[in-house]
């Protein structure tokens, strides 16, 4: 058994979701919960076929976006498991309709932090063992830090 990391790599404007799923129809119902969560999302999608031809699956309605969503799914290679890169979006906006998926097993990460990803490989292939999101905490929050944070969820639209 082998462990080791590897790096996400998407624009900075772009937001994703890293997730575990188990049937090919994934790549169709993951497509329909963008199209259908956030109007004008521009997204990308991978899946990574674990039995049959083994394929990474592919969807979306950004070329660029679906380009890079293969190119680290291939990268990661690990079986059942799928990456959505979006843009115009917040995780927020399509998380509930991803968990409710029928074939969506787990979420690892919804983020727009830089990620590395925990892996293990064995003769069988390679597996998701967790992910790293962003850097570790460097302090507590001030009354100043607070103000600021709900200053941004005002500005974002996502309080009043």
């Amino acid at each position: 058994m082998e462990l080791f990391l590897e790096s996400l790599e998407f624009p900075e404007d772009c937001n994703i979701v890293l997730g575990q799923s188990h049937f090919i129809k994934t790549v169709e119902d993951l497509y329909e919960v963008m199209v259908n969560s956030v109007p004008n999302v521009k997204f990308g999608l991978a899946f990574n076929e674990a039995s049959g031809p083994c394929l990474v699956r592919k969807d979306g309605n950004d070329s660029e976006l679906i380009e890079l969503a293969v190119k680290n799914m291939l990268r990661l290679g690990a079986g059942h498991s799928f990456l959505i890169i979006m843009r115009n979006a917040y995780p927020i906006n399509v998380l509930p309709a991803i968990k409710a998926c029928r074939e969506v097993v787990n979420i690892f990460c919804a983020t727009a932090n830089p990620v590395q990803v925990l892996l293990c490989k064995t003769e069988q292939g390679k597996g998701i063992i967790g992910v790293i999101d962003g850097n570790s905490p460097k302090g507590i929050e001030l009354d100043t830090d607070i103000t600021h944070r709900k200053k941004f969820l005002l500005d974002i639209g996502y309080k009043r």
